[in-house]
């Protein structure tokens, strides 16, 4: 479109329409990292790009010069420029603004994709973040300025990337706490953020430790107590023969100038409990700069503690698990002068490094030109409008913290062996597992007994980043020697993780494998779609097949294996709950949750299943199901080694034969008994009749699920025994696999319970009730309305097998209304000739239910696929025994 008038521009914008914003936390269909997606629906747009609207990429690039740089598909710097001046498509422009928008706010980000969202007209853009609440805002505000440059507007970004990099400021993580999961990422220690500060957990289950900073789980609370006295403190070490400065406590000015005069000037004044150098004054050489220092310093603590003034350099040493591990000189905020600018410039001057920032989360420091820097200037009668000489180097605080600007230099290499034994006893006796030591010494390489050193103080929680990044002098892996507190050599970091996914079977797999770990005395978590447990415990309900779930049980701490159900749902919606996996089980993928966020075809729903192989460990095993092309297929995605498991009798699958002569190991059926193989070793584990979930070999659909299960055990070195007797004591029962295939009796005929929703888990349902001896075969049918019209005839059609169906209808309707499941359900079985007659609507589950149990008579099999599984079950127990 061409030639556009100004009336037609002004209505465009507000077309742009963004729908479910949101983050997928973990891998995901479109990326193995975090991305943030959204649907794009450009409306009256769709017949407009870029090109097509006057001034719109002068307008963006003047918003956004840094646009400029993207590559885009032309592969260099100014790819993307070209792109919108030869006309491109709106989402594909979102997609580059929230990249750059995040690049501007701090984030490092690359990634990007659009594509086709499944419903016409509608896009999917993603973009990868490095903190979620900085991505959604960024593409909030990617649409806001899109729209306003499609309306003829020149949006004023500035306000817009200020408060993004400060949004980036308020969540990123500090030094210290990034530079010790850098180094877990590095290790493959798995991290998880517990907040928006810096709490995180390392590890997994059983084998997970948490820290806030540099301080640890195992951090004495009583150790933390005394280094935040530091009275108490300097006494503790006195006590032991290392050298501190004399001191006293003043709970009033009087007190203080007394306590100076006894000591004798110089003194200085600081908080009995404060921290990161706030109050400390500078050196006070008589009792009137006593009583002018009182005030900064009674305001930040419980007393004040007066201490002769020591002369020395400053030096913090950094001792993790009794060690010292690195030592760094401390050098006080200062500017060097130049002969013309003021202190005022230079402060400013300084500040444009790009390593300076606000707060502990840049590298250094911004310098302060605030109230206590005129103070410390004034001690040697200078203002921020003085001129320093050249080269003349003016002090702005009097200590040398980092967090008020100060920087430092290595001089780990140079500390006397007589002074390291002096700093490990000092943490120890204080009882930190980390502990920075702040020592006053002329030289770090003499002994402290030599030239008058002391301990000023002994921190818990130390800051890092003076040994992670010195001006001067080679940095310190500091973040190591915590980890390897943390987790010594040969330490397990993560608990194995088995994640279950597919169409159909996922619930009972998981619960099958759950069981099989747990009978060999493991403690298990998994999650369901009927709620996550502890052992067979329920923690909590609800369909808990996402992200959030897998959270609860991987954080833990006394579990020791996680088999996770993973939904389609909850990797499109938030991505996985974990990073990698030890074995992926993909089931099978049928014709269920089509046309539901974009999957319209079997090949796109066997994309977003693809994701748990494609996370699975290099040492890991994926477990496919060699009867199912499109999951056999998923082979190609992972990096662990395959295992294909095969319903066919006696291993007659091709891909099977092929897979074991390769060396391949499989699960299958030979001669009706479950056995594993593994190039010519063949190990029997069961007879398929004498295994209680198969119901007597009747229930053959769940060869699947027990074939999974076995493969998946054996691959995590479950002894054979284990595995068998595992299987013969897991019984389809509502304890144990509560609305799968619980067979009960009522008077003389038989309920069956199951949860079969879609015309592949009814067609093997059917095999199921043909199997079982019985006068008539009556169902309690429903269908989930989310799903397809095609869907729920296909389902009817499914259950035509039935001598007698009741019509009952899901209390959520899923955006259909009444009666309208109920329908589409009756037309399909209608369609394969069933009577009128045979049929009954009662929309409530429990009258429908009711009905059932009334229609029920001597030998009959009433199946009740049923929603509120608890309900249902509940209904019946008064009136049933299990088989």
């Amino acid at each position: 479109m061409t030639g556009m008038l100004e009336s037609d521009i002004a209505v465009l914008p507000e077309a742009l329409e963004v729908r479910r914003l949101r983050a997928l936390r973990g891998p995901n269909a479109w990326s193995l990292d975090p991305v943030i997606a959204c649907d794009v629906v450009p409306g009256a747009l769709c017949e407009v790009n870029s090109a097509d609207v006057p001034g719109f990429t002068d307008r963006l690039l003047e918003a956004l010069p840094s646009l400029s740089e993207h590559p885009c598909s032309i592969g260099s710097p100014g790819g993307f420029v070209q792109r919108l001046r030869e006309g491109t498509e709106w989402p594909h422009i979102l997609e580059h603004v929230g990249l750059d928008l995040q690049g501007l706010a701090g984030s490092e980000v690359r990634f990007g994709r659009v594509v086709r969202g499944g419903s016409p007209g509608v896009w999917r853009v993603v973009v990868e973040y490095e903190h979620e609440d900085v991505g959604l805002q960024a593409m909030r505000d990617a649409v806001a300025t899109v729209r306003a440059c499609i309306g003829g507007e020149a949006p004023d970004m500035h306000p817009v990337v200020e408060a993004l990099r400060q949004l980036h400021a308020s969540i990123r993580l500090g030094p210290s706490t990034a530079a010790i999961v850098e180094e877990a990422r590095r290790r493959g220690i798995p991290v998880r953020r517990l907040n928006t500060g810096s709490f995180i957990q390392l590890g997994l289950g059983r084998h997970l430790r948490r820290l806030k900073a540099t301080m640890s789980d195992q951090t004495s609370i009583i150790g933390v107590e005394i280094a935040q006295d530091k009275d108490l403190t300097k006494r503790i070490l006195g006590n032991i023969g290392l050298s501190v400065p004399a001191g006293a406590l003043a709970a009033s000015v009087d007190d203080a100038v007394a306590a100076a005069n006894e000591i004798g000037y110089p003194v200085i004044l600081k908080p009995r409990d404060g921290n990161q150098g706030r109050g400390i004054s500078g050196c006070l050489t008589d009792a009137a700069a006593v009583r002018d220092a009182w005030e900064a310093a009674a305001a930040l603590g419980r007393a004040v503690i007066v201490e002769r003034h020591s002369a020395g350099r400053d030096h913090r040493v950094l001792v993790v698990n009794g060690k010292v591990v690195a030592v760094a000189e401390r050098i006080a905020a200062h500017v060097t002068g130049n002969g013309r600018s003021t202190i005022r410039e230079l402060i400013a001057d300084a500040n444009l490094d790009p390593r300076r920032g606000e707060g502990h989360g840049s590298i250094l420091t911004l310098l302060p030109a605030d109230a206590a820097t005129e103070a410390h200037l004034a001690l040697s009668g200078r203002g921020l409008d003085s001129v320093p000489a050249d080269g003349e180097r003016v002090f702005l605080r009097g200590t040398a913290n980092l967090s008020t600007g100060g920087t430092s230099i290595d001089r780990t290499d140079e500390i006397h062996p007589d002074n390291v034994t002096a700093c490990e006893l000092a943490a120890s006796v204080v009882g930190l597992d980390i502990a920075g030591l702040d020592i006053l010494t002329p030289d770090i390489s003499v002994p402290f007994h030599e030239n008058g050193a002391v301990i000023i103080e002994v921190n818990a929680a130390p800051g890092v980043r003076m040994h992670t990044h010195p001006v001067e002098g080679k940095p310190r892996n500091v973040a190591g020697a915590i980890l390897d507190m943390l987790y010594p050599a040969g330490a397990r970091t993560a608990i194995p993780i088995i994640a279950v996914t597919g169409t159909n079977g996922k619930t009972t797999t998981t619960r099958l494998v759950a069981h099989l770990f747990r009978n060999t005395g493991r403690t298990v978590g998994f999650t369901t779609t009927d709620g996550v447990y502890l052992q067979n415990r329920l923690v909590a309900s609800g369909d808990m097949t996402g992200p959030f779930a897998a959270g609860i049980v991987l954080s833990n701490p006394i579990v020791e294996v996680a088999v996770l159900e993973t939904a389609r749902g909850g990797i499109l919606r938030s991505g996985l709950g974990f990073e990698e996996c030890d074995v992926g089980i993909v089931l099978n993928v049928s014709g269920d949750h089509l046309g539901l966020h974009g999957v319209q075809t079997l090949e796109e729903l066997a994309e977003v299943k693809a994701v748990v192989p494609a996370v699975v460990k290099r040492r890991g095993h994926a477990v496919l199901n060699a009867d199912d092309p499109l999951v056999r297929g998923m082979g190609e995605r992972t990096s662990g080694d395959v295992v294909l498991f095969s319903t066919e009798p006696d291993a007659a699958n091709p891909a099977i034969k092929a897979h074991v002569e390769d060396g391949g190991t499989a699960a299958c059926i030979e001669q009706e008994t479950f056995v594993i193989r593994r190039g010519r070793l063949r190990i029997p584990i069961a007879a398929t009749g004498e295994v209680p979930l198969t119901i007597g070999g009747a229930a053959r659909f769940q060869y699947q699920n027990i074939l999974a299960a076995i493969a998946a055990a054996y691959v995590q070195g479950m002894r054979y025994e284990d595995i068998r007797a595992g299987l013969m004591s897991f019984f389809p029962s509502p304890s144990l696999t509560p609305g799968r295939m619980n067979l009960l009796r009522v008077g003389r005929g038989q309920v069956l319970v199951d949860y079969a929703h879609n015309a592949a888990a009814m067609s093997g349902l059917m095999d199921l009730v043909a199997r079982i001896d019985a006068a008539r075969r009556i169902a309690v049918l429903a269908g989930p309305g989310d799903r397809r019209d095609e869907d729920l005839r296909a389902l009817g059609r499914s259950a035509a097998g039935f001598d007698f169906v009741i019509i009952k209808e899901d209390d959520d309707l899923r955006g259909r209304n009444p009666g309208d499941a109920i329908a589409l359900l009756r037309q399909g079985l209608l369609e394969t000739g069933m009577a009128p007659e045979r049929i009954e609507v009662h929309p409530r589950e429990r009258d429908a239910v009711s009905r059932g149990l009334e229609l029920l008579q001597g030998h009959d099999l009433l199946v009740i696929l049923a929603v509120d599984v608890p309900a249902v079950l509940e209904q019946l127990r008064p009136i049933s025994t299990s088989l």
